[in-house]
């Protein structure tokens, strides 16, 4: 099985890409979907005692822990201390279930691949990217985002040509969905003959 790092920055049509490789019967691990459904389970304990506040209802309240981290790098190294290793496990759960399911691309949708150094555990590491302007507008569209908020997450992410430069393939989402099916069809014959 040939396990692919997906990554790029935000609103650069990562998770659309990742649908792109779904639909085409690749298993995909969705690394912030992981972390949805452990700050609701095996987070919730853990995250509540360092960030004091943050659990509502049983839940961690995303937006009161964004709030907690923002700008506090300490803070963060804390939270990614915590959330880190629980993500791994379910990934590694994730590719053992689609090894027996016989998948022969597993793909690992993960924000910071390259930022963490999990590019280094895969063996093909795909970027979505889209030019600059398309990528302010899909961002700055979605609701209780700030030109603030962007900047701060675009300070935290390796830039967009740095991770092209990297990758072994780049999807361009900035032209639209049939262009970015046919890269990704292109680029899953690529990883077959890898494997």
């Amino acid at each position: 099985m040939i396990v692919v790092g997906l990554t790029g920055s935000i609103g650069m049509g990562k998770s659309t890409t990742a649908g792109l490789f779904g639909a085409e019967g690749d298993a995909v691990y969705n690394a912030d979907a992981a972390v949805h459904r452990l700050y609701s389970g095996r987070a919730v304990g853990p995250v509540g005692e360092a960030f004091p506040g943050v659990v509502v209802d049983g839940v961690v309240d995303r937006k009161a822990l964004g709030q907690a981290v923002l700008n506090d790098a300490a803070a963060l190294k804390r939270l990614e201390a915590i959330v880190h290793p629980l993500v791994r496990e379910e990934q590694a759960a994730f590719l053992e279930a689609a090894h027996r399911d016989g998948r022969r691309i597993a793909i690992l949708d993960i924000p910071l691949l390259f930022e963490t150094g999990r590019d280094r555990e895969v063996d093909a590491v795909v970027v979505a990217s889209a030019p600059a302007d398309i990528q302010r507008t899909r961002v700055l569209e979605r609701q209780g985002m700030s030109e603030e908020k962007f900047a701060a997450i675009l300070a935290k992410q390796m830039p967009d040509a740095e991770k092209r430069r990297r990758a072994h393939f780049v999807v361009n989402t900035g032209v639209d969905l049939d262009h970015a099916a046919r890269e990704v069809e292109a680029i899953r014959r690529a990883l077959l003959t890898m494997g």
